[in-house]
C-alpha cells in the first residue's frame, strides 16, 4: 500500500501547524500584525523551509509598508521560532526558516472587489442563459 503523503509534505505540515501556534503564543512585537501561515514548503535535503504567510493588520489593511514590517520581525525571530520548533518536532535537522509573504489572499480580495464592481456596473441583473443551463 503506497503512502498517501510524502515525508517532505508531513514535515511541513507539522512546522506549519508548531509555526502558527509559536507566531500567535510567543511573539510578543506590536510590529507585528495578526500573521496565517497559509503554507510551508521543505527543500528535499530538508536545509530550508519557505515560510509563507499572510499578514493582516488592524490598522491598515492595505499598507504593504506594513507587511513588510511583521515579515522583518518575523526574519529577525526566526533562530527563536526555529529553536522551539527544534524541540516540539523531532528531527536531526531543523530547516532554516525564510519567510515569504503570500499575496494570494490579497489578489483574491482584489479581484472580487473587481467583480462585484463589475456587477453593479452591470445593474445587478443576473443572466438568464447560465440559469437555464444547469
Amino acid at each position: 500500500m503506497a503512502r498517501e503523503f510524502s515525508r517532505l509534505d508531513r514535515v511541513a505540515e507539522q512546522i506549519q501547524k508548531e509555526l502558527a501556534q509559536l507566531i500567535q503564543r510567543e511573539l510578543k512585537d506590536p510590529r507585528l500584525g495578526m500573521v496565517t501561515v497559509n503554507s510551508v514548503k521543505v527543500s528535499k535535503d530538508l536545509s530550508y523551509a519557505d515560510v509563507y504567510v499572510t499578514v493582516l493588520n488592524l490598522k491598515d489593511v492595505e499598507d504593504g509598508d506594513a507587511s513588510k514590517a511583521s515579515l522583518k520581525v518575523l526574519e529577525g525571530a526566526a533562530g527563536f521560532l526555529r529553536s522551539e520548533l527544534g524541540r516540539a518536532i523531532k528531527l536531526r535537522v531543523m530547516p532554516q526558516l525564510r519567510f515569504h509573504y503570500d499575496a494570494s489572499v490579497s489578489n483574491a480580495q482584489r479581484l472580487g472587489a473587481l467583480i462585484q464592481k463589475a456587477r453593479a456596473k452591470d445593474g445587478g441583473a443576473t443572466d438568464t442563459k447560465d440559469d437555464s443551463l444547469n
